[in-house]
């Protein structure tokens, strides 16, 4: 399949799906950490999705590792992605034991400014036009004034004392999203199929959670009701499989500052989700902060005047 040039309505749709399923899954992995414990909850999740990547690969003869990936560079750039990918993972779900899914989600989406920023460095096809800077800028305000409502009194008494930290981690695991996505368009790693791109991703997920999860003190075990594990395999085989197989798909073969700026959609879906499910206050603050980013998303992917 050649590599197109803008969006065409078959990367809407998938984006779409993508985008509603991730704005879901923040709220599922919140509700979750009730029961399991965050960073366990994570090794456990890409530890089954890179079994089901595994199963999917042997079905359809695609191999994920090869002697020259070492020289090719391939080895090196799936290294580095691996270890950003466990560092954005390790962000989101430490993040939400401090915060809301809402606020988490729309921090998380700070991950375009990064692509944007950093990739024409390298893709000189992936440079930005005057006005989709404009829809970056008012979309990085746009998260700002959300973020600022945090430093409030009231913010602290209903999202709790630790709010601040979570959305910093909410931050820096979007910054660690918009640097694995650079590594992969930038590197020998973005010419590989998508099944192996994300293979390097999972596996080292899979090594570094629970590492870290024994780091932080959680206590592990396999005694949860049906509705956790309910929760824990749509994160496993929605989540980190199909939705990020799915991403892979779209980096190789559609432009990615379109992708990743359309992907501004999932805070509103996170929004949504929150407020009906875990009664998340909507307060006029992360509402404009929304309501920003959706004019960024429109600026950035307006196509040039013919």
């Amino acid at each position: 399949m050649a590599r197109h040039s803008k969006l065409d309505a078959t990367a809407i749709a998938v984006l779409l799906g993508c985008c509603s399923f991730w704005g879901f899954q923040q709220t599922m992995i919140k509700a979750t950490i009730a029961e399991v414990p965050a960073v366990w909850q994570a090794s456990i999740r890409f530890a089954g999705a890179f079994a089901l990547l595994w199963l999917w690969c042997k079905w359809r003869g695609i191999r994920l590792w090869q002697a020259s990936d070492a020289q090719s560079g391939v080895l090196r750039g799936g290294f580095i992605a691996g270890l950003l990918f466990s560092a954005e993972f390790a962000g989101i779900y430490l993040g939400l034991k401090d915060t809301s899914a809402s606020r988490l989600t729309v921090f998380l989406y700070t991950s375009p400014f990064v692509v944007a920023l950093i990739l024409p460095r390298f893709v000189a096809a992936e440079a930005l036009r005057r006005v989709q800077w404009v829809g970056l800028a008012i979309a990085f305000a746009a998260v700002g004034i959300a973020f600022s409502e945090g430093f409030s009194e009231s913010a602290a008494a209903r999202l709790g004392a630790n709010h601040l930290r979570g959305d910093a981690l909410a931050l820096a695991a979007g910054i660690c999203w918009g640097l694995t996505t650079v590594v992969i368009r930038a590197t020998a790693l973005g010419r590989e199929s998508p099944e192996k791109v994300l293979a390097y991703q999972l596996a080292a997920a899979a090594l570094l959670m629970p590492m870290l999860s024994l780091a932080t003190g959680e206590k592990w075990s396999f005694n949860y009701s049906a509705w956790a594990w309910a929760s824990i395999a749509l994160q496993t085989a929605v989540g980190a499989f199909a939705s990020y197989l799915a991403w892979m798909w779209l980096l190789k073969h559609y432009p990615v500052n379109a992708i990743s700026s359309f992907v501004f959609l999932t805070p509103i879906f996170a929004l949504l989700f929150g407020a009906a499910w875990l009664g998340e206050v909507l307060s006029a603050q992360l509402l404009l902060g929304v309501v920003g980013v959706a004019v960024g998303i429109a600026l950035v992917n307006r196509k040039p005047a013919s």
